[in-house]
């Protein structure tokens, strides 16, 4: 009997082997065939997606350019591009792709590419051809409220559309991508972020204007121009100022006064102990010094009842400006007469308000200048009718280069602005760790138009507490002359030397972060030390010489993150900083 079962037990074994190489063949034939589908959808894909960043790259800058009539037909294109590119990315067979090791990151990351984009074709760009963003500026003068308030929902949704995809763009993987790929989605992330500057800007304005320009009852602000000529924390000495009305949308001067004229005030007015341990009670004696941190909002409310003790003006808010907004603005709207004084234009009106004027007009008529300056140019900008997308687009490279700054003593509008580069402040809890360096003159002087910034911040090693360090660059370069500077530029020259520029350089660790010492040009350096806001904050002297750099470096440490990037916040000045920031891989990588 055992003879006769081996035969039995030999067939058997050779038909688990022929159904064995049998499944292996069907396996493989599987594949085989799945790789060769993946890849044909992968080719459709790819060129879809070419095709498709393109355009949507292509549509953004129409949008932002107000081409309506090309934007309708470039934004069909994309829709039927985008679509065509979810599909091939969309099937079982790209599904199971994207389980396999290696090819399966890349296949996911496409997919989550064709996805964003499809969502940007049908949700974010339809809406905002939709809207008339001429809704949002001024014409002769007024702003039609009621209109204004009519698309607010829409660019608020135009807005979340765009944000949510740059967002999903942003978060994709490029390392393993087809070149081509990887190039098309850098360039259109470069568009959005310049597309989500202007929704951004546009929603902020759809929400706030109708309240902050009297619809429901009549406003009065402070326009103050920052004078970068003499630094301070958040832009320049509070020089000169406006009184701007807002009545049902329409907006007027009522009055102009200066710093200089309220003089000081003793008893000081009442700063936080923080404040008070960095730059003792200078905020609150001197209208000049309000901003010495780089808070607007406490800056603002302190300037605001500096204001209202002297001249009795009671105002809703603070808007602060300085001249390379004007600038911007003029680039838009063109040359601007100025009553009895140079006229302003774009490439010219930083020169005029912070060199020329020093040579020609006396300090009392200098800061009334600067008001008729500030006031001349809103006032053409309210008075004409500029294409409104460009000057959108200014308004929201002015926010994001902390420009223009706004406080309303209405706590709802504040909250509404959240966050936003426009209120000026720091944030008391990082998302991602963020250095500030702030900048305040130390010469009794105006020199600040002639330095140069630039500062490197690098991501450093991981500390076994969860800690990262970064290491952090300033370099101050003085492009002053030896010689021939009227002395209300050189002014108190408090650096002993009328030509040499003295700045406190103030350097902000991220929230739950620290400060762990500096040396300048290489040697060490005593540095005054204190908090703000949960940051730890050290000052450190800097006096620059014509033609001469120096160096500060600042070692700090993080919060408890892993996150391998940082941000850098800083102080605006006359000519635009030079800044990199050298991040690393996650602490968890």
């Amino acid at each position: 009997m055992s003879r006769g079962r081996r035969p039995r037990s030999r067939r058997r074994t050779r038909a688990r082997v022929r159904r064995v190489l049998l499944i292996g063949l069907v396996v493989v034939s599987l594949l085989l065939t799945l790789g060769g589908w993946v890849g044909f959808r992968g080719w459709q894909a790819r060129a879809h997606l070419l095709n498709a960043a393109g355009l949507a790259k292509e549509l953004s800058a129409q949008v932002v350019g107000g081409d309506a009539a090309r934007a309708q037909r470039t934004l069909a294109a994309l829709q039927a591009q985008a679509a065509a590119a979810k599909s091939a990315t969309g099937d079982p067979g790209w599904w199971l792709g994207r389980q396999t090791p290696y090819a399966g990151d890349n296949l996911s990351a496409v997919r989550r590419i064709a996805v964003a984009v499809d969502d940007l074709a049908r949700l974010a760009f339809p809406t905002l051809l939709r809207i008339d963003l001429a809704s949002l500026v001024p014409k002769e003068g007024r702003l039609d409220l009621a209109r204004l308030r009519a698309v607010s929902t829409e660019v608020s949704a135009a807005d979340r559309a765009v944000r949510e995809t740059t967002e999903r763009l942003r978060a994709v993987p490029t390392d393993d991508l087809v070149g081509q790929v990887r190039d098309a989605l850098t360039g259109l992330r470069a568009e959005l972020d310049r597309l989500a500057g202007l929704t951004a800007a546009a929603d902020q304005g759809a929400r706030l204007l109708p309240p902050l320009l009297g619809a429901d009852g009549p406003r009065r602000y402070l326009l103050v121009s920052q004078n970068p000529a003499e630094l301070r924390a958040t832009g320049g000495m509070f020089g000169a100022y406006a009184v701007i009305s807002a009545d049902g949308g329409k907006i007027r001067m009522t009055g102009q006064g200066a710093s200089a004229s309220m003089q000081y005030f003793d008893p000081p007015l009442r700063v936080d102990a923080e404040m008070r341990r960095l730059w003792s009670d200078l905020p609150g004696t001197f209208p000049a010094d309000v901003n010495l941190s780089p808070d607007f909002p406490t800056a603002a409310a302190l300037y605001r009842e500096m204001v209202r003790r002297r001249t009795g003006t009671t105002v809703d808010g603070v808007l602060a400006v300085d001249p390379v907004v004007l600038s911007y603005l003029l680039g838009v709207i063109g040359p601007v007469a100025v009553p009895g004084r140079p006229s302003l234009a774009a490439n010219t009106v930083v020169r005029t308000l912070l060199s020329d004027s020093y040579r020609d007009l006396d300090v009392h008529a200098q800061d009334a200048y600067y008001a008729q300056a500030a006031s001349a140019v809103f006032d053409a900008l309210f008075a004409k009718t500029p294409n409104p997308r460009e000057v959108l687009t200014v308004f929201a490279r002015s926010v994001a280069e902390r420009r223009i700054l706004f406080w309303s003593v209405h706590p709802e509008e504040q909250r509404v602005l959240g966050d936003s580069p426009l209120t000026g402040r720091l944030p008391e809890k990082d998302t991602v760790p963020r250095v500030g360096v702030f900048l305040n003159d130390g010469s009794g002087a105006k020199l600040g138009y002639y330095l140069r910034f630039s500062a490197n911040l690098t991501v450093g090693d991981c500390q076994s507490d969860g800690r990262r360090e970064l290491r952090l660059r300033v370099t101050v370069h003085s492009t002053a002359p030896r010689s021939g500077l009227d002395k209300s530029v050189t002014g108190a020259a408090l650096a002993g030397d009328p030509y040499t520029a003295r700045t406190f350089v103030s350097v902000y660790s991220p929230t739950g972060g620290a400060v762990l010492g500096g040396r300048l040009d290489g040697r060490d350096t005593a540095m005054g030390s204190g908090t703000d806001r949960r940051r730890q904050v050290t000052v450190a002297n800097v006096e620059v010489k014509p033609g001469q750099t120096r160096t500060l470096d600042v070692t700090l440490l993080t919060g408890q993150t892993g996150a391998g990037t940082a941000e850098l916040v800083v102080t605006p000045t006359v000519t635009p900083w030079t800044t990199q920031v050298v991040t690393a891989p996650s602490c968890d990588q």
